[in-house]
């Protein structure tokens, strides 16, 4: 038998949807007034992904490797774009999924309203079109 298979484990669908519980997710059409009252706008998506679908305006870029390094207020490699704990950041991947992680991880970190994009970047960039 398949150890893999047999250890009790959550699948990640499960993870998904227990980490979207935590979220106060943002749709495409809430992003602009996010911006406009102070949100951080993280764009995690990889290099190509951005070079091919463009840029997210007023999002900053941080690589998902290092976002927690980044955003983490008790980090010494904290961004200075981070306010502290009650700074809403909204985490943007490319079709929403990796995004509700990360944002997830980030609220286990202090960052307690941190969210993501509800579908990504490839929800936001159909919605304006």
């Amino acid at each position: 038998m398949d150890a893999r298979r047999s250890a009790p484990r959550h699948g990640v669908d499960e993870l998904l949807a227990r980490a979207r519980a935590r979220l106060d997710r943002v749709t495409p059409a809430e992003l602009p007034p996010e911006i406009a009252a102070g949100a951080l706008v993280v764009d995690i998506r990889p290099v190509d992904q951005r070079e091919r679908d463009g840029a997210l305006p007023g999002a900053i870029v941080i690589d998902r490797n290092v976002l927690e390094w980044r955003l983490d207020p008790a980090s010494p490699d904290c961004l200075d774009a981070v306010a502290g704990p009650d700074q809403r950041v909204v985490v943007v991947c490319n079709q929403g999924y990796s995004s509700s992680l990360a944002a997830a991880t980030l609220q286990e970190l202090g960052l307690r309203r941190a969210t993501d994009l509800v579908g990504g970047f490839q929800a936001w960039r159909a919605a304006r079109h």
